[in-house]
């Protein structure tokens, strides 16, 4: 069948129905769907809005005033979409309203600058501004600050008293937290850590119109916090289309979404569990609502000013409000007595009545402290007077309350009556106020505006204007001679007003009716106000009315100083404004006697929490309204802990007063008894406004704050906490006894009876009854106390307490903030005393960490209640510190519940001001010692060794534990003035120590050596065996202390079990005392425990330790040297058996034990401490100090003292594994040179080798030598890298093997199981060979690594070979230092190729295993076989197992010699593995660290270690060694690794480069900037290695070494020292601007600015942008600086300037040590300039201590900086030569900074000659 043809028509007709089948198809689904995909629809004026399908909780109201129609919205150019919801809107924006970007700028990383134009669009309400420039930067890390503002003309700005004072911090770059889109124009904000998005505004278009602004964005969740002041029913904010007006209003807070007296756009959002918080505020006065809908988002719309906006970041929701707090202003701390109970009313009637009051509640002995007047006082309601007939005695009425303690405040409101006063005399005040000009004006700027308020006509108070301030001020102080007081009530400054607008009403303007109203109540912008077309001093009434309230906070502050002076005194405002709560506290208003408004006051006071006003709380029992009795008792309950707990109710009302409601109410009983916990508590709420003050921390909390990973808390507002520790759950309905109750996740004790709470993460239902309100404390709290009384005047004169409740892990911690409660600036002046609690392992400590105050009633801590104490102690004692002397409470001063589990301590009768620790001794559990240390212990296991057995629910407490006798018993004693001599002989009682491959042995010898007066030794060996001893020379006396008198110490010896007890003389501390069971001598394993005398215990190593102070909560720490990169409990290079001991007394002492072996230590909370090593002997060796300066100087007088580097080797370094060639280093070495960054050193990684092969040049690197000539040539210094092993395969003559194995130098077996060296592979690869790179690590090693040898170092002849290779290798490239490496020995195989250990298999597992790395492989893991033989210098043989440790320290000295026989310089070794008396020869490097963050802070630790080690020159490598390095944390570590004492930024092959030149020129610059301090201060860095040198004192010093006095110094890590006079605070964290360090007890000065910081004994925020670090100068101190250079050899020219911080005194010292810089022995020889600098009463003098420096090393002195040198101009200076000649010198003097220039340059006075100068003022 053919095909039918279609014709023409027919085709025409298809497609059309085509065509209208698809027609039909879109009109029916837009009908059915109602959701047009996008309606392009033409609108009457031309304009096409796009209206996607947007979903409904995101749509944003185009049409928020009343009356929207289709008509209406289309000609707004918006979207129409009505729907069954009238929440929603039906009118909404389209995606082409708005503005788009036609430039953007980024002037700086910080910063970005659009400018912006209007989209032709329709108009909502008129006047749109067509051109608009954002300017947006990060003021912090936490703080991104952006301003939409009319790029043509000037905009009302909120002139704020304190925002412009916060100083910004360059931070990260903006672009990691704001993203811009152009069209249409929207910001996105992210969390720059996680690029979370957290304030979205293309959700809707930007609107800003002459007197519209509208903004819109999404917000992450739906937890959003503030925006005030209304009654929010709930803390958290219901986004169901809510909308809030802001705009200050005198109205009820009745339950309604009306505005209120307060004016805070702001609001903080909780992200999720993580905690992590923003804030969000908007920075603009006027008339504005704020709606928030379900997407969530929020919608901003204001009707005049700017769009000014901060957002602001933090980790949890405490720090959102630090930084808001920072930004706006700190709350004040109240005075004391304002934390007191209060009393008001309005209308007492007449002071008669008043008096009434007070004395039937003082006869209930109510604690009740301040009583108020409101304004019935005043004659016929007017300011500055007061009712002589009804109120004629008020003048004495303040003393009346002063007599028992109590204070008075009075009410002044700012209307100003017009009218006459009584007999119609003149009204002064408003005569004098019109004279001056201090009113607001009408719009004409000439006449006072009149309204009604309290007395009738009014005028109203201007306090934007100066003339008004004066004229306010001078009426408060004369009023002030008339009536004392004691503190201001400030009401109705809304500002309130009677009338509406006027008496004249207000003009028809848009000022009066804007465009747009928003939903205000009554919707008339000047109801109960003044017009808006007002004036005022800071403009129209329109934009300052909401900062009405804010500007009389302002002037009512002033006039209180004025009056009150230093007195703190107190203000309540009603009004207020963001920054309010820097001088005022406030009320929540005129509620009523409700059971609503008892609830929604929580809410109230959390949200003034937030805006900075922590002086919060409601009128308790209800202004308005008769109060029943229940309604009054629940609310006086819960009111008790309110912050501001005044009980107040209105005229006409029934008293509501505790005592009207009976003497023997319930009302009564229950108030007095919550008042008293109240008056008991109130040193602990008093510290909480000193952390509000000092920290921005809220005082009534939340709990969603403190739990926000619990989301159960996120909306509790029914209960409420004190700080962290205090949770308050009232009851607040009628007729309820039981109370749904949220117990959050954590431990809680109830606060009446002590008892712990079974309960957590869980609703409970609490009973209540009619006297109760729940009260729990927080398991880890320490909460100070006092005994009440009825005024807080009384209970300050009363013994003080702590409530200490321990959590879960039978820890707390606290503080107290103490001051005279009443002077202004005692934190800023430092006039108060302040306390760290802590307790932990049993042992409560009171730290004073600033006694600035002495209290005059001599406060004492007589009482403290410990809850949480599960078993009964045995003894309590208490010491007092610093002095050590200690007390054992008698029975009668402590009790046990063993019910409850509280212990009680009665009548202690610790001084206020004064250190103390108290200890609990509790049962047998804490002194158990571990008799099975090993992994497997089971009840059978335990008991075939003779132990006890049984288990423990505390973690860490061994379950098998040694009997009280088990050990050794004395069995002979000869003891001369110099010692002792003991035979010890096991307790055979029990089985042996149960390892049957080690047999015990059962007699031994002990003696002990009186060394010195601070130093003595004791040893204890088989003297039937030659066992092994370490080789390490030790510098003791030949003679040793016979004058016991002269000894710091006594020794004793306990006869069963064996101990040695060590007790320093001075204040009783038992300093060792190993009289404890356990002691355990056998063949391969030997085990020694000893208490010790504090918690504070430092050093042991090398390990990497997270904190400074050992953690002694049964941690142990393994010690045998391993190639181990630092990781937590990993044994590292180096093996130091040595740790410091701070005593409670604050005195120190060190202990050494001088065993090589493999051996672990473990703590225990006793405190305890634990020795075992498997073999040698115990060699003990104690210094006494007794300060932990001197312990370190004593120990390296035994050890000796730390290398004097070469003054070069103080310069910064570079290196990297990984050098592709010599040419890389030449380019990096120019580069380093263009961007003119100091740099002294350069060195070589094994790359520079051939196959990495010792002493063999790479072909890559043949020009390397010629490189090096040039790069010394122009003052640079080269280093190179020697590894230990040496490769065994070569085909070809390789000098170093052959020379090596014809001297015999290599290790080898013992003679009697082979002739063979003991082979292992490192790093040299086989001949002729192509390495693999992409093969597993093991491969590798198998098939490209070549056999190496290991020489033995401590044979006579291997350092002979070893200086012959360095010669030779000398003579081909030279070099200045070298750097030992991988001398642990590490090796790639583990004991040797093959893994065939030779001989006794026990030697790689020994019967007992130490706690090291990798412990299941065995010792020879990663290293040689442990029966190689080693050959020491006298010829005896000994096993590898025993000398292991040693390898480094033996490699060292022959290193050290060679090189400088060699080079015939000093130089510098650097070595990797360290032993005691390394620090003799070389530094040492903290290995090969990770580029991570963490890696800083504990680079810092381990510096501090080693200074402890007596190696003063360390550092870690800078931005790290392994994996790649990010911008910023390498940038921070530039800046910290500027001030490591060696200085070297090092990093691993395969990782990018990460030098200072290898990011951009931002970095290198910073880096330079610090580098150039560096080298400043060097001429201070080389004067504290040379004391280090010849004195042992440390140069990374920690702060506790100069400030032992104060415990608050103890545990800091994060910090450091140089010497005594430079304090180092870096940043250690990402993203951080801000750093808190602590400034010990001394004045000062930061070094950038020179300033005196004013602050001391105190943990300060210091602002650290990113290009910035922290240094301070200590005051007394003088410093040596040079101008610094390219590099020392050309800073070494520059004269010596000196840094003169002086002290409170005025003095200052120091000294200046010079000599070449790279001599050897310049000090043995003499060979150097010692000067000692004083100055004192404005002069300097210089006397020279020692002289003998070559000419050509001579300098002349340079610029003298004095910092501290005053506020008077000093004018003249004059320098008195050695010959007596004066010279006038150049002073300038910047009387701000009080830095003096005095500048001797031009007169070349050499420093090897005394001189002195003066200076004077003019």
């Amino acid at each position: 069948m053919g095909k039918k043809r279609w014709t023409t028509t027919e085709i025409i007709l298809l497609i059309l129905f085509i065509l209208m089948t698809i027609l039909a198809v879109t009109m029916i689904a837009l009908f059915v769907t109602k959701e047009p995909g996008v309606i392009t629809e033409e609108k009457p004026n031309g304009f096409i809005p796009q209206c996607p399908n947007i979903p409904m909780a995101e749509r944003v109201d185009c049409y928020p005033d009343a009356g929207a129609s289709k008509t209406g919205c289309e000609q707004r150019g918006c979207c129409w979409s009505p729907l069954d919801e009238r929440n929603v809107p039906w009118c909404f924006f389209p995606t082409n309203h708005g503005y788009t970007v036609h430039s953007l700028h980024t002037p700086m990383p910080t910063v970005f600058h659009a400018e912006m134009k209007r989209m032709a669009s329709p108009s909502l309400f008129g006047g749109d501004i067509q051109e608009l420039t954002l300017h947006a930067e990060m003021q912090t890390n936490n703080r991104l600050h952006f301003k939409i503002y009319d790029t043509k003309n000037q905009r009302f700005e909120v002139p704020h008293e304190h925002i412009p004072k916060v100083t910004n911090s360059a931070a990260s770059p903006i672009s990691d937290t704001l993203e811009i889109r152009n069209n249409p124009f929207g910001l996105i904000v992210r969390r720059k850590e996680n690029k979370k998005v957290l304030f979205d505004t293309t959700v809707a278009p930007l609107v800003f119109a002459d007197q519209y602004l509208q903004l819109s964005a999404k917000l992450p969740s739906h937890n959003i916090y503030g925006l005030g002041e209304h009654v929010h029913q709930r803390y958290r904010h219901d986004t169901n289309w809510r909308t809030w007006p802001i705009f200050t209003r005198d109205a009820f807070p009745n339950g309604g979404t009306h505005n209120l007296y307060g004016h805070y756009p702001f609001f903080l959002c909780l992200e999720d569990e993580s905690g992590k918080s923003f804030g969000v505020f908007l920075l603009n006065s006027n008339a504005m609502e704020v709606t928030l809908q379900p997407a969530p988002a929020v919608t901003y719309r204001t009707i005049g000013g700017i769009l000014d906006f901060y957002i602001l970041f933090g980790d949890t929701p405490e720090d959102v409000v630090h930084e808001f707090l920072e930004l706006i202003g700190m709350p004040v701390i109240p005075a004391y007595w304002s934390l007191g109970f209060q009393l008001s009313r309005w209308n007492y009637g007449s002071l008669d009545e008043v008096k009434a009051t007070v004395e039937r509640n003082r006869a209930i002995d109510l604690p009740y402290d301040i009583q108020y007047t409101d304004i019935d006082y005043m004659e016929d309601k007017k300011d500055f007077t007061y009712d002589k007939v009804k109120f004629t005695g008020l003048p004495g009425f303040a003393d009346y309350l002063h007599e028992k303690g109590q204070k008075y405040i009075l009410i002044l409101d700012p209307a100003i009556a017009t009218s006459k006063r009584a007999g119609d005399a003149p009204y002064e005040s408003y005569d004098r106020g019109t004279a001056m000009g201090a009113w607001v004006y009408e719009s004409d700027g000439k006449t006072p505006l009149l309204g009604e308020v309290w007395p009738g006509e009014t005028v109203f108070p201007d306090y934007t204007s100066p003339k008004c301030i004066e004229w306010w001020i001078k009426e408060y102080v004369e009023f002030s001679k008339e009536i004392k007081h004691d503190a201001l009530w400030i009401d109705m400054n809304e500002v309130a007003n009677f009338k509406k607008g006027s008496n004249k009403g207000c003009a028809d303007n848009n000022l009066n009716y804007p465009p747009y109203t928003p939903k205000i109540l009554d919707e008339v912008m000047y109801s109960k106000t003044l017009c808006m077309d007002a004036k005022q001093e800071w403009g129209n009434h329109y934009d300052v009315h909401s900062l009405y309230g804010y500007s009389m906070v302002l002037a009512t502050e002033q006039a209180l100083k004025q009056v009150f002076g230093s007195n703190r005194t107190l203000m309540l405002t009603r009004s207020s404004f963001p920054g309010v709560g820097k001088y005022s506290g406030h009320w929540l208003g005129d509620n009523g006697a409700n059971w609503n408004d008892i609830k929604w006051a929580i809410p109230g006071m959390l949200e003034f929490g937030l805006f900075g006003i922590p002086y919060i709380g409601a009128d308790i029992c209800g202004f308005f309204d008769d109060s029943s009795e229940e309604l009054c008792r629940r609310w006086m309950q819960v009111g008790a802990f309110y912050p501001f707990s005044r009980n107040h109710n209105a005229e006409g009302y029934k008293p509501q007063d505790p005592a009207f409601y009976g003497a023997n109410s319930e009302l009564v009983k229950s108030s007095r008894h919550y008042l008293k916990i109240r008056y008991t508590l109130l040193p602990y709420l008093y510290t909480l406004f000193y952390k509000a003050h000092t920290t921005g921390e809220t005082v009534v909390r939340p709990l969603v704050h403190e739990f926000y990973n619990d989301q159960a808390t996120w909306d509790v507002d029914r209960q409420f906490l004190w700080g962290k520790h205090l949770l308050i759950t009232p009851v607040l309905d009628p007729g309820v006894e039981r109370v749904s109750a949220y117990i959050p996740d954590a431990v809680w004790y109830n606060y009446e009876t002590m008892e712990r709470v079974g309960d957590r993460k869980t609703h409970v239902e609490m009973y209540l009854p009619a006297d109760k309100l729940g009260l729990h404390i927080r398991g880890g709290a320490i909460l100070p106390t006092q005994e009440p009384e009825v005024t807080t005047t009384h209970s300050r004169r009363n013994p003080m307490g702590l409530i200490v409740a321990l959590d879960d892990s039978n820890q707390a911690a606290g503080e107290l903030f103490w001051d005279d409660g009443d002077s202004r600036d005692t934190v800023e002046n430092g006039i108060y005393t302040h306390y760290q609690f802590s307790f932990a392992n049993g042992r409560l400590n009171l730290q004073a960490t600033k006694v600035g105050y002495k209290d005059p009633n001599n406060l004492k801590f007589e009482n403290i209640t410990v809850m949480g104490v599960t078993n009964r102690p045995t003894s309590v004692s208490v010491t007092q510190l610093p002095s050590g002397s200690s007390i054992q409470l008698p029975s009668s001063k402590f009790h046990y519940d063993g019910v409850k589990q509280v212990l009680f301590l009665f009548n202690l009768d610790l001084s206020l001001g004064e250190s103390y620790t108290v200890e609990i001794m509790h049962t047998e559990e804490f002194n158990r010692f571990d008799c099975h240390p090993e992994d497997d212990a089971t009840e059978d296991k335990c008991k075939a060794r003779g132990c006890l057995w049984k288990e423990s629910n505390i973690d860490g407490v061994p379950s098998c534990y040694y009997p009280s006798d088990y050990g050794y018993t004395v069995t002979s004693t000869s003891e001369t003035s110099t010692g002792m001599i003991l035979d010890i002989t096991r307790n055979m009682k029990y089985r042996s120590s149960g390892r049957p491959d080690s047999p015990d042995v059962n007699s031994l010898r002990v003696e002990i050596w009186y060394h010195t007066s601070d130093m003595l030794q004791f040893k204890i060996w088989d003297p039937t065996t030659d066992r092994f001893e370490v080789p390490v020379p030790l510098s003791v006396p030949s003679t040793p202390e016979a004058d016991e008198n002269k000894r710091l110490y006594k020794v004793s010896v306990t006869q069963n079990p064996f101990g040695i007890q060590v007790v320093r003389k001075s204040t009783g501390t038992k300093i060792w005392d190993s009289a404890v069971p356990g002691f355990t001598f056998s063949d391969m394993f030997i085990q020694v425990s000893t208490l010790l005398s504090s918690n504070f215990v430092y050093g042991f190593g090398e390990t990497e330790h997270t904190t400074y102070k050992h953690d002694l909560n049964y941690h142990t720490w393994g010690m045998f040297s391993k190639d181990q990169p630092p990781g937590y409990k990993m044994n590292c290079y180096g093996v130091h058996p040595f740790y410091m001991g701070l005593e409670d007394t604050a005195d120190a002492h060190g202990v050494l034990l001088l065993n090589s072996n493999a051996m672990d230590v473990t703590f225990q909370p006793t405190p305890a401490l634990t020795y075992r090593t498997v073999g040698g002997i115990l060699d003990f060796y104690m210094v006494l100090g007794p300060t932990p300066e001197m312990v370190v100087q004593e120990y390296t007088t035994l050890i000796g003292r730390p290398v004097l580097p070469a003054y070069w080797s103080l310069g910064f370094q570079l290196c990297r594994y990984g050098y592709a060639n010599d040419s890389e280093i030449a380019e990096l070495y120019s580069d380093m040179k263009a961007a003119g960054i100091p740099y002294d050193v350069q060195y070589a990684d094994i790359d520079y080798m051939e196959r990495q092969l010792d002493f063999v040049l790479d072909p890559e690197f043949e020009t390397l030598p010629q490189l090096v000539d040039k790069m010394r040539g122009e003052g640079m210094r080269f280093i190179f890298i020697l590894d230990p092993a040496i490769a065994g395969n070569e085909t070809k003559d390789y000098p170093a093997f052959r020379r090596g194995k014809e001297a015999d130098v290599f290790i080898k077996w013992p003679s009697h199981l082979s002739n063979e060296i003991v082979w292992g592979k490192v790093w040299p690869d086989f001949p002729n060979v192509t390495v693999d790179e992409s093969l597993d690590w093991d491969t590798q090693v198998e098939l490209f690594r070549a056999y190496a040898a290991f020489p033995d170092f401590f044979r006579t002849q291997t350092a002979a070979w070893w200086k012959q290779e360095i010669k030779d290798f000398y003579n081909k490239m030279k070099f200045d230092g070298l750097w030992i490496d991988m001398n642990e020995p590490a090796s790639f195989v583990h004991g040797t190729v093959g893994g065939n250990c030779l001989g006794n298999p026990l030697l790689e597992n020994p019967p007992y295993m130490p706690a090291l790395e990798s412990k299941h492989m065995g010792l020879k893991h990663k290293t040689l076989c442990m029966n190689s033989e080693q050959i020491l210098s006298n010829g005896k043989k000994v096993k590898h197992y025993d000398v292991h440790n040693l390898y480094g320290w033996s490699h060292t000295k022959p290193t050290y010699d060679a090189l400088l026989e060699v080079t015939g310089k000093r130089g510098i070794v650097v070595t990797r593995s360290t032993y005691p008396t390394s620090g003799k020869w070389a530094g040492h490097w903290l290995g090969d660290n990770n580029s991570s963050w963490d890696q800083l802070f504990k680079s810092i630790i381990g510096m501090m270690e080693f200074s402890l080690f007596g190696i003063s020159y360390t550092g870690a490598d800078i931005c790290g060694f392994f994996n790649e390095a990010e911008y910023e944390m390498c940038l921070r570590w530039m800046q910290l690794g500027a001030f490591y004492p060696y200085s070297r930024n090092h990093n691993g092959k395969g990782t990018p480069r990460q030098d200072p030149v290898a990011w951009d020129d931002k970095f290198a610059e910073a880096s330079r900037d610090v580098l150039n301090i560096r080298y400043t201060l060097l001429p201070y860095l080389y004067l504290l290695m040379f004391e280090a040198h010849t004195k042992g004192s440390t140069v990374v010093r920690p702060l506790l070494h100069e400030f032992v006095k104060d415990k608050a110094t103890w545990d800091i890590h994060r910090q450091f020292l140089w010497g005594p006079a430079l304090l180092i605070t870096p940043a250690l964290d990402k993203g951080v601007t801000k750093v808190n360090g602590y400034l010990p007890d001394a004045r000062w000065y930061d070094y950038h600015t020179a300033r005196d910081v004013g602050k001391r004994a105190t943990t300060l925020s210091m602002d650290t942008p990113l290009e910035h670090i922290n240094l301070h100068v200590r005051g007394g101190y003088i410093l040596p600086w040079q101008k610094p250079e390219n590099n020392t050899f050309y800073s070494r020219r520059n004269p010596m300037g000196l840094i003169v911080a002086l002290s409170d005194s005025g003095t200052a010292e120091g000294s200046v040590f010079w000599d070449d810089g790279e001599g050897i022995d310049t000090v043995a020889k003499n060979q150097y300039l010692l000067t000692s600098l004083k100055a004192e009463g404005k002069m300097l003098s210089s006397q020279v201590v020692h002289n003998a420096l070559s000419p050509p090393d001579h300098l002349i002195l340079g610029i003298v900086k004095v910092w501290g040198a005053g506020t008077v101009k000093i004018t003249e200076a004059t320098l008195t030569d050695s010959s007596g000649v004066t010279h006038s010198l150049n002073v300038v003097h910047n009387t701000s900074t009080e830095e003096l220039h005095i500048d001797a340059t031009s007169k070349a006075v050499p420093l090897h000659h005394p001189f002195s100068i003066t200076w004077k003022t003019g």
